[in-house]
């Protein structure tokens, strides 16, 4: 069973108020993310991420990125205030076209997320707990073959 993909009209600020996001559209997908460097970046054992056109999303004010390479060999570039820091929004240059929102920016909005699937779970820690009936998958999801 697939998780439903609902179109979303949210917006909100950073914690300093310098940089606001807004989303309008269609989510491509909802998932958690347990690799090393979304838990550095979180803070927490995983990220709770949709995926979103980059025609969705509108920014206010300016944001700061940092890119490095990831470990699928793609560039991924982090974008946050550069100000408070407050995460924004992540880009692969696998997928240019989707941006990575954490869904925790819209706190108070985001009822509508549902993750339907936990990559990186080879690197999830024990003591983060991930509903048990998410599929898990080792690294990235495994390709479906037509």
């Amino acid at each position: 069973m697939s998780t439903p993909r609902p179109s979303i009209d949210v917006t909100a600020a950073c914690a300093c108020g310098a940089v606001g996001m807004a989303v309008q559209g269609p989510v491509v997908s909802m998932l958690l993310c347990a690799c090393l460097d979304c838990q550095r970046a979180t803070g927490s054992g995983h990220a709770s991420v949709a995926l979103v056109p980059a025609t969705a999303l509108t920014l206010t004010g300016t944001a700061k990125s940092f890119a490095r390479p990831a470990d699928s060999g793609a560039i991924f570039t982090r974008n946050f205030c550069p100000d408070c820091g407050t995460p924004l929004f992540g880009q692969s240059s696998r997928a240019p076209d989707i941006r990575m929102i954490p869904v925790g920016f819209f706190a108070g909005q985001n009822a509508w997320f549902a993750p339907g699937q936990l990559i990186f779970a080879r690197s999830q820690q024990a003591w983060d707990l991930v509903a048990d009936h998410l599929p898990r998958h080792a690294t990235y999801r495994e390709a479906v073959r037509p």
